[in-house]
């Protein structure tokens, strides 16, 4: 139905002493004994647009239009309310488009995030989670906008996968068998399965990235990507979204000014574009939320050799519940002091040892390190891991062989090492985390429509 977003009569005033059409959901009502309000918002803005109805006219208010959560139709005339210098609507006409009962959901002004969590279909109607999507959608739009104005080509990689591109294990299996006790081994189960071989859903979408940017240069993928790691912490769902740039003739130095130039860039269009919800966030959820982002913003992020890190730690007058060695797959709670103690910025930190590390990154000449970098940030920890990906093929094999891994799996993706192999980097993004950042939500489940996570699913 033709109808004037909300968002549009509060910031077109050319609209004032026109009569409009605007439909939303009803969030508050007030009744006295000649006017009444409803508030309403249709999901365009994180404000409310007053209706006034006046009950001297002939002006007939339903019944079930002043229920909260209630859909309305209005027509009306856009005044000015000289009060607090925002636009009203002046009612001629309400029409009910969809009662609400009274056993809705959000009748309480105050509700906590978990109780939301069990309604995601229904949360989306609160302010919280209004500036959280709207948020969200700017800042998808701000990657593809900074990767295409950059000459990057946007690759969809195949959700379902015979390869595991970390080597963990914690995939998700696709099959169309299911349960069966007819197959004497897992060998006969798959054969006889939908690929007739063992598949899973994609934890990354790097190994066919990486094919991409051997033909086109620079790639990008954004999309979902799912690890069936049985985790409950604040930071982990099993669904998830994923950038991952991949760049031939880039090495790790490269990799790293592109990844700041991105968070940079992400920031400063979400501050631009979304001024009203992050003053949200900063009131209701992290105080300092602004001079934060603008730290990240307007510094330079500092670069620190894992070996360096380790030291740092060990020498801190601190109690970690991890202990710290070199070697030592590092807790949040180790990149956490680094961040928000040691240098109170953005940190990549570089040169891991290769055996806490995936198979595919670079080895470095020393024989124990790989060119690997993760950006850790402060509240979060690691946002972003990258390396330079290994481009000898030997040395590649060697690597595999020495986890344990199935060669046959990985055919492909060994070719792009025999034909034309160049130096190349690539690094992924939890799309998810970077949102926690700049909104100071502090559980991943409330940044995410439809959280998925162990024993949850709706």
């Amino acid at each position: 139905m033709k109808h004037t977003d909300v968002i549009q009569i509060m910031k077109d005033e050319s609209l004032l002493g026109q009569k409009l059409t605007v439909c939303g959901w009803v969030r508050t009502a007030r009744d006295s004994k000649n006017v009444a309000f409803l508030a309403l918002n249709d999901g365009t803005t994180l404000n409310h647009l007053q209706i006034v109805i006046d009950k001297t006219s002939d002006v007939v208010l339903p019944e079930e239009a002043a229920k909260l959560g209630a859909a309305i139709k209005v027509v009306g005339t856009a005044v000015k309310n000289e009060r607090n210098d925002t636009t009203e609507i002046n009612a001629e006409e309400i029409t009910v488009l969809g009662v609400c009962p009274p056993d809705y959901p959000l009748q309480k002004k105050f509700q906590k995030l978990e109780t939301l969590r069990e309604i995601p279909h229904i949360r989306v109607r609160t302010n919280t989670f209004n500036a959280v999507f709207r948020v969200r959608s700017v800042m998808a739009a701000a990657i593809h906008r900074f990767f295409q104005d950059r000459g990057f080509v946007y690759v969809n990689t195949p959700l379902i996968t015979a390869s595991d591109c970390e080597g963990a294990g914690e995939m998700f299996k696709v099959t169309t068998i299911g349960y069966s006790d007819k197959y004497k081994s897992a060998e006969e189960y798959y054969a006889d399965d939908f690929f007739g071989k063992k598949a899973g859903l994609s934890v990354s979408g790097q190994l066919e990235g990486e094919g991409a940017a051997m033909a086109m240069g620079k790639i990008y993928t954004f999309g979902p990507s799912f690890r069936a790691e049985k985790s409950n912490t604040l930071r982990h769902v099993a669904e998830f979204w994923h950038v991952e740039p991949e760049i031939a003739f880039c090495e790790l130095p490269d990799l790293i000014e592109l990844a700041e130039e991105m968070i940079k860039y992400i920031i400063k269009e979400y501050m631009d574009r979304c001024p009203e919800e992050l003053k949200f966030f900063e009131e209701r959820f992290e105080k300092g939320l602004t001079e934060k982002l603008l730290n990240v913003v307007n510094n330079e992020f500092a670069i620190v050799d894992y070996t360096d890190a380790i030291k740092i730690l060990e020498e801190a007058k601190v109690e970690f519940e991890y202990p710290v060695y070199w070697g030592c797959d590092l807790q949040s709670e180790h990149e956490r002091y680094i961040t928000e103690q040691v240098y109170n910025k953005p940190v990549f930190l570089i040169n891991y040892p290769k055996d806490i590390k995936s198979f595919y990154m670079k080895q470095n000449p020393d024989g124990k390190t790989v060119a690997a970098t993760d950006l850790l940030v402060p509240g979060v920890g690691e946002i972003i891991g990258g390396s330079e990906r290994e481009a000898d093929y030997d040395k590649l094999v060697a690597a595999m062989q020495a986890k344990g891994m199935t060669m046959d799996d990985y055919g492909d993706y060994l070719d792009l090492r025999k034909y034309g192999s160049v130096p190349h980097s690539g690094f992924g993004l939890g799309f998810e985390r970077i949102i926690m950042y700049c909104t100071g939500m502090s559980n991943i489940r409330d940044v995410i429509f439809y959280p998925r996570t162990v024993g949850n699913i709706r």
